[in-house]
């Protein structure tokens, strides 16, 4: 069968040439020994605090639009008349998105809404409303949560409701960013990067219910809650989008006091403080780590990986250090949620101290979400000097090591090995720096805003009639600032794929949503690569819409003398366009202090 073809196995995100999905009975998913009441309990708190947090944001919006005097109320026989009339400024705002209706409608159905007479009032009002609907949706998706589910829909089910809550979390801190702000240009890349993350959340969540066969009433009720979110947070992204005056469809650029960075400059993601600069090149023996993990225990160390996430304080503002000490940790399902802020994970070394697993959505019926040994949500994430592993083996299809969706997140000097789907970078701004990634198809997906530098991607032999991928990038909003940029790095092979190169071509990524965005710059390519360079994901999808790109690559697989000729792929040829996917510009912007540690370069290396 032709790679790249759309099967019925994994309709959302398809491997071609896998097997089809084997029928079965699926078993019904155990009880949590929490009970269903507790956990609809916490959800309505959640949902009362969004509540009362709307309630007060709306007042200081109807404050701010008083500031205006209104026009006189129009006689009585008129005002029926116009009561669905959007105003010129709605029909304005509006006519920038790409769900014009919805947002028209939207807008006339919510209070206050005809006072508003400029672009941030419609900032503000459009970014309350779909706050509301999502913290609405969350609050009744919960309450279904006793009802029967097969082992997947339940994987699905709990993806969303984790989702959704991370979503509720960025809409309220852009909700604030913006209502603080006195000008867009202040808040421009945290806003872009949230409103980003909260569609990112809602594709994967409606894609993994999409993914569910015999789903049911379950499935009928989470499409029915979930209707329109994303559209809605699409319509937010694209009036900020423009009211932000971006040029460069979705990429936040550096407009304002704006400086040639040369490439002697050795510096870190502003997000890093003196504090962490430091900690990054301490010896293990100069730190006083936080917490401490053995798996021997005793000396008031934790077992377990687990225990010690749950031990770290739930929004810390100053930085928890936990060691992991040398041996091998597989734990079902560890994950840094979203309360745990400012953790940092510090190993033994690549392969010394490795945290694995073998969840894999064959044998295990889950999501891909839903199988990473590990996953990080909290802002702030770091993890040095560490292996993360998923063993499940080619066989098993989809099977992740790592999953990120932390914001300010840092992975240095890691090793992140499996096979399809290792490395799953699933939103918000990320960073890697001296790490290597092995995988086959798609070993390298998701859509953060992330560039990796100085990392070493090595290809494995992946199974018979397949192909490998190095990445598979899924932008589906043209307003996104997300995308994959790969600067300075290493594309090799495994000894097993070297040896039958010629049977299995290796390609630098596939389109996996409309506006997939990948950039290749200053790396070096080996001979394994495809000379086309790139490869379809199904007939002609996304060809013209793709935004993939080459800079100064070099090596006997970075030719570009045959490479695809889509309307999307280009060879970047300007300092200009290159540094816009630069660590400075893609994932940071303005604000860089100096390194005391790791060489980072901010911009490109022959500036």
């Amino acid at each position: 069968m032709e790679y790249g073809v759309l099967r019925k196995y994994q309709p959302g995100r398809n491997r071609p040439d896998a097997p089809l999905k084997p029928a079965g009975i699926y078993e019904l998913t155990p009880r949590s020994s929490i009970s269903n009441s507790t956990i609809i309990h916490k959800l309505l708190c959640i949902f009362a605090f969004t509540l009362i947090l709307v309630s007060l944001l709306s007042v200081g919006i109807v404050m701010a639009l008083r500031t205006t005097k209104p026009p006189p109320p129009p006689p009585a026989s008129a005002a029926a008349a116009s009561l669905r009339r959007p105003t010129e400024a709605m029909s304005r705002v509006c006519g920038r998105t790409r769900y014009q209706n919805l947002c028209l409608d939207s807008l006339l159905n919510f209070p206050g809404s005809s006072a508003a007479s400029t672009d941030r009032d419609i900032i503000h009002i459009s970014v309350n409303m779909t706050l509301q609907r999502v913290g609405r949706a969350l609050y009744a998706s919960s309450e279904i949560s006793s009802l029967p589910m097969t082992t997947r829909l339940r994987s699905a089910y709990d993806d969303c409701l984790e989702l959704l809550q991370d979503s509720v979390d960025h809409l309220k801190r852009s909700l604030f960013s913006v209502a603080a702000s006195s000008s867009p240009a202040q808040t421009q890349e945290d806003v872009l990067t949230w409103l980003s993350a909260a569609l990112t959340n809602q594709d994967t969540c409606t894609e993994g219910l999409s993914e569910v066969e015999n789903g049911g009433y379950v499935k009928r009720q989470m499409d029915e809650k979930l209707k329109d979110l994303s559209r809605l947070v699409s319509n937010c992204l694209a009036i900020y989008a423009a009211a932000a005056d971006d040029d460069f469809k979705g990429v936040p650029i550096q407009h304002r006091r704006r400086r040639r960075l040369m490439s002697s400059l050795s510096l870190l993601p502003g997000w890093l403080g003196r504090k962490e600069r430091r900690l990054l090149q301490l010896p293990v023996a100069a730190m006083q780590p936080d917490i401490v993990v053995s798996k021997d225990g005793g000396n008031g160390t934790c077992k377990t990986i687990a225990e010690a996430i749950k031990k770290a304080p739930e929004y810390s503002g100053r930085r928890i250090i936990i060691y992991v000490r040398a041996g091998r940790y597989e734990e079902d399902n560890l994950k840094v949620g979203r309360k745990k802020t400012n953790l940092m994970f510090v190993g033994d070394g690549q392969g010394k101290t490795v945290i694995t697993g073998g969840v894999n959505v064959v044998v295990n019926n889950v999501t891909t979400f839903h199988t990473a040994s590990f996953a990080a949500t909290g802002a702030g994430f770091i993890a040095r000097d560490m292996t993360f592993e998923n063993y499940a083996g080619p066989a098993k299809h989809q099977a992740v090591a790592l999953r990120v969706g932390a914001d300010h997140a840092v992975v240095y000097r890691c090793n992140i090995i499996g096979y399809q789907d290792t490395l799953y970078v699933h939103s918000q701004r990320q960073f890697f720096r001296e790490c290597a990634i092995y995988g086959t198809v798609d070993f390298i997906f998701g859509n953060a805003a992330v560039v990796f530098q100085n990392c070493s991607m090595y290809a494995r032999k992946p199974m018979p009639f397949q192909k490998v991928t190095i990445t598979a990038q899924n932008r589906k909003d043209p307003n996104q600032n997300t995308g994959i940029s790969i600067q300075a790095c290493r594309l090799l092979a495994q000894p097993d794929l070297q040896a039958s190169k010629a049977t299995f071509g290796t390609y630098l990524g596939r389109p996996w949503k409309l506006y997939s965005r990948t950039v290749y710059m200053q790396s070096y390519m080996g001979d394994h690569i495809h000379p086309r360079g790139w490869l379809e994901w199904n007939a002609t999808f996304a060809l013209d819409t793709l935004y993939y790109g080459e800079y100064m690559n070099y090596g006997p697989g970075g030719a570009i003398g045959q490479r695809v000729n889509w309307p999307g792929y280009r060879v970047i040829t300007t300092i200009i366009e290159a540094s816009r996917f630069t660590v400075a510009q893609f994932i940071y912007g303005s604000s860089w202090l100096p390194s005391t540690g790791v060489a980072f370069l901010a911009g490109l290396s022959n500036e």
